[in-house]
């Protein structure tokens, strides 16, 4: 991860010395958070992401000769192949976002004959492994940098798609559309609905400028990979219970289908089951309590979704559970974790004037059990990716 007054130098700077020639521009796509709506994307729910205000940077230009060459920032190596040679199986490493995008592009349409290779190099300040999808950002920022090289003229959906396809089949974790949704579709101060089923996609304000809030993200520095066992197992759940239930997906069942879904289903799936039907709502919820209330009566959602999360989905881990109940008890108006589990980041948010006093609460609070300290920040809402030149 590269500071954040560094990445767009440290992305054109690191193209030069490693090609020995000029990008043709820069291209930048934020990481997110997820203010409400966990595990609903892959079950065709509601999510309430934003775009924040940390960003990768892609340095880009095409080559004439069909071979893909890209470097970062952090990795040491060059990763090199041949546009005609992309596969999924022949594909490992960190060099699966930026050359999974190049081969989703193409299924989802791109010209073989007009793709040109090109060179690409990377640098973010998006923190790896904390939940805030540095993943996304990579995929985002080469979607749309190579939808204007390759001359694709894609919408954002479609972006979106292609960056879920490379996450799925290339990287080979089985998340959802929302991270790249997130990640193209931000703006400032407001956060995307997304319907996962539809796609369509609402920019809603957020207000929390107005309102003296802040994000505070604290990340709890707990490793956490989307590709391992704990995130598949949730997904089968998911999809055994709705095949249980008689149903295509978890989004055609509501709270009036509990009680038949407690008696039809173990009691795990069960829980898996009633975690996406309440967190769906929850979405829903925030999204009405934002219009009608603001920003500040959403709190108790937030903590509703942490407890659904801890208790129901079992993704949490005790540091997340440290953060969240210490930011809650030092004056947060609602916390919660973000992402999917079992590590990561937790998001608070809090009033602008206690942003200090809960970040200390929260250190002391993490020494005092024994933890390593946390990284803590505040991110804003932000734009999505774009060009930079």
């Amino acid at each position: 991860m590269t500071d954040s007054t560094d990445i767009y130098s440290a992305a054109r700077d690191g193209f030069r010395e490693r090609y020995g020639r000029e990008p043709l521009g820069l291209w930048s796509a934020p990481g997110r958070v997820n203010l409400i709506g966990e595990h609903t994307d892959y079950n065709d729910g509601f999510v309430f992401p934003f775009a924040i205000d940390r960003r990768t940077v892609v340095a880009l230009a095409p080559r004439e000769d069909g071979v893909i060459r890209v470097g970062s920032t952090f990795a040491a190596d060059t990763e090199e192949m041949a546009v005609e040679s992309l596969s999924p199986d022949r594909i490992a490493g960190w060099s699966a976002y930026p050359f999974g995008v190049a081969w989703a592009l193409l299924q989802h349409g791109a010209d073989a004959s007009t793709a040109t290779g090109f060179d690409a190099y990377f640098a973010s300040d998006v923190p790896v492994g904390a939940g805030l999808s540095s993943s996304a950002a990579i995929e985002s920022a080469v979607a749309v940098a190579l939808n204007e090289v390759w001359g694709l003229e894609y919408n954002k959906r479609t972006l979106a798609r292609a960056g879920q396809l490379a996450e799925n089949q290339v990287v080979g974790a089985p998340t959802g559309i929302m991270d790249q949704s997130a990640s193209l579709f931000g703006k400032q101060d407001a956060a995307v609905f997304l319907d996962c089923r539809s796609l369509d996609a609402e920019v809603i304000p957020l207000g929390f400028e107005g309102a003296g809030l802040e994000i505070l993200i604290i990340d709890t520095k707990v490793s956490h990979s989307h590709a391992d066992g704990g995130y598949k197992d949730r997904r089968a759940s998911c999809e055994a219970g709705a095949a249980a239930m008689g149903v295509e997906s978890l989004r055609d069942l509501d709270a009036d289908d509990l009680p038949r879904a407690e008696s039809v289903l173990d009691d795990v799936t069960f829980r898996r089951v009633r975690h996406i039907v309440t967190e769906n709502q929850r979405v829903l919820d925030t999204v009405r309590t934002l219009r009608e209330e603001g920003p500040r009566a959403i709190g108790g959602l937030l903590d509703a979704s942490h407890v659904s999360m801890r208790d129901d989905f079992e993704i949490s881990v005790p540091e997340l559970d440290l953060a969240v109940a210490t930011a809650q008890a030092s004056g947060a108006v609602g916390a919660r974790m973000t992402g999917g589990g079992f590590g990561g980041a937790a998001i608070a948010l809090v009033p602008s004037e206690l942003v200090a006093d809960v970040s200390r609460a929260v250190s002391a609070a993490f020494a005092d059990a024994g933890y390593a300290a946390p990284d803590q920040f505040t991110v804003r809402p932000s734009e999505g990716a774009r060009a930079e030149r």
